[in-house]
């Protein structure tokens, strides 16, 4: 069984984040019915759902359903979002996906100034899902980045959840089912920058996680959002057939080898540093 796949429920998304990538992708948001026939031909498959890879998924208006659609056969569903339409989400608490992840690097990622606003909508709807028992995260992954904001985005926070906190690895465990979590900001794997100077690579793409992009198009990881490495399309092909094909394989075999065979991955900074990693925990 596979740990995880990202599921694009729509490639849409309301903010224009300066550390995102663009896609010149159409448009789109998966129907119930290929949500159910995708989900079908993962299910027992992959453990952890995650609903997205681009887009932001709490505009889809049929979330809530998804997640129970996905709860019921047996995945474990997993949202991403940059916490601005918080307000419509009390069908999405009822639905009680296991994990919300609320990037709120996103905030100042826009440009935008005065997060309190922003921070009390979040808070208020982190306390509420945390009470239904649903784990939330709040993210700020900036650092080095779009961070000025960070040391007042951590007090207002407190003001909700006082000090002092568990300090964890990467953060803190700030109350009951909510944690606090920082990294620094990285940068997306584009086919036009330079490869990395690091040779030997790792990647856990198709060892333990894939992407499945809004049409169908399988990936090997989260981080391919435009499509530049298709495997298959998974609304034609079963899983198994896609994830067997030659090019799936020699990804998976290169990476046993500590080896990038894609060009997309030789210029990605995960594969490198997850080899670095690797090598240091041998030490």
């Amino acid at each position: 069984m596979i740990t995880r796949c990202y599921l694009e429920i729509t490639n849409i998304c309301n903010l224009d984040c300066l550390f995102c990538p663009k896609t010149d992708r159409a448009k789109r948001k998966l129907s119930l019915e290929e949500f159910d026939a995708l989900t079908e031909k993962m299910r027992g498959k992959v453990r952890f759902l995650y609903f997205h890879l681009m887009g932001e998924p709490f505009l889809h208006p049929l979330l809530p359903q998804f997640i129970c659609m996905a709860r019921d056969k047996g995945f474990i569903p997993v949202l991403t979002t940059n916490g601005t339409l918080l307000s419509r989400a009390q069908g999405v608490i009822e639905a009680k996906p296991h994990k919300i992840q609320i990037s709120l690097h996103s905030h100042e990622g826009n440009g935008k100034e005065n997060p309190e606003q922003y921070i009390k909508e979040v808070m208020d709807f982190t306390v509420r899902a945390a009470e239904a028992g649903i784990v939330i995260v709040l993210r700020l992954w900036n650092q080095g980045g779009y961070d000025t904001q960070n040391d007042l985005l951590h007090e207002l926070v407190a003001e909700r959840f006082p000090r002092p906190w568990d300090e964890r690895h990467y953060g803190w465990r700030v109350a009951k089912n909510v944690y606090l979590e920082y990294a620094r900001m990285f940068e997306w794997p584009d086919s036009e920058r330079k490869e990395n100077e690091e040779k030997e690579a790792f990647c856990y793409a198709l060892r333990n996680q894939f992407g499945v992009l809004v049409d169908g198009t399988v990936v090997p990881c989260c981080l391919d959002h435009a499509g530049d490495i298709p495997l298959g399309n998974l609304f034609e092909q079963q899983l198994d057939e896609i994830l067997a094909s030659p090019r799936a394989r020699a990804i998976y075999d290169g990476f046993t080898r500590h080896v990038a065979v894609e060009p997309l991955c030789r210029r990605c900074g995960y594969s490198a540093v997850i080899r670095k990693l690797l090598v240091r925990g041998k030490e």
